[in-house]
């Protein structure tokens, strides 16, 4: 769903929400996500179960994401001793 269409969908009052909760629920699955807004601003919205499903199965969760980068073991972390180790001038050498 594009942001365009989530602002196209149906606003409620929390008072009213509140009062038509099995009519906010219906027309989440009928017609899209339902915005609940309190003192005029957006605080919720009420997604079809489906719906949320989908954009759920979207993210993987961290440990997913995590192994889910590049194999490490193959990388060489060795130093390459072949070059002198300089003083970078940060302690005292004393």
């Amino acid at each position: 769903m594009t942001v365009e269409q989530l602002e196209e969908t149906t606003k409620w009052q929390l008072q009213e929400a509140k009062q038509r909760f099995s009519e906010v629920v219906r027309r989440a699955h009928d017609e899209g996500p339902q915005i609940v807004t309190r003192h005029g601003h957006d605080v919720a919205v009420i997604l079809d179960m489906e719906e949320y499903r989908q954009l759920k199965g979207k993210q993987p969760d961290f440990k997913e994401f995590l192994l889910s980068g590049p194999d490490l073991s193959e990388l060489d972390l060795t130093r390459d001793k072949s070059t002198e180790m300089r003083d970078l001038g940060f302690g005292s050498t004393e």
